[in-house]
């Protein structure tokens, strides 16, 4: 049914949440799931401070980085329960805005289904959905689910 799944990922625990249901439906659909961090640059030239932009630049690549690796390891060392071997996974990390390099990725790589956690590291997820994922919701042209 799926050939491409998407899994956003800042690393917070409804994205955790989100990577559980897209191994399950790659390995029920044999997709492929690419994994994106998205590191808003947006914000970051806003700051006064060039030595201020380029550190947080800096911590929020890392931060990227352990969010995609994570994800990408702990599939690797649990291969799903042994249940899921043929999964192929790819990581990306992108700069920009996180809801516009999201859609971006799907158009450029023809996904079939976003994965999605409802809100990320960044406020009230207790409350609303995470504008990120909202706009993610409205924009895309493939299925998105939204796991709480």
């Amino acid at each position: 049914m799926y050939k491409k799944l998407l899994l956003p990922t800042d690393g917070s625990e409804f994205a955790k949440k989100a990577g559980k249901h897209a191994i399950y439906l790659a390995n029920f659909s044999n997709a492929d799931i690419i994994v994106l961090n998205v590191i808003d640059s947006y914000y970051l030239k806003s700051l006064p401070q060039p030595d201020l932009e380029r550190s947080l630049e800096k911590e929020l690549r890392e931060d990227g980085n352990k969010a995609v690796n994570s994800f990408k390891e702990s599939l690797e060392i649990s291969q799903c329960k042994g249940q899921c071997k043929t999964v192929n996974l790819t990581t990306k990390i992108r700069e920009g805005k996180p809801a516009d390099e999201i859609i971006k990725t799907i158009n450029e790589e023809g996904i079939d289904l976003v994965v999605i956690g409802a809100s990320g590291k960044h406020g009230f997820n207790k409350f609303l959905t995470g504008s990120v994922t909202e706009r993610v919701v409205r924009s895309a042209k493939c299925s998105v689910l939204v796991v709480k």
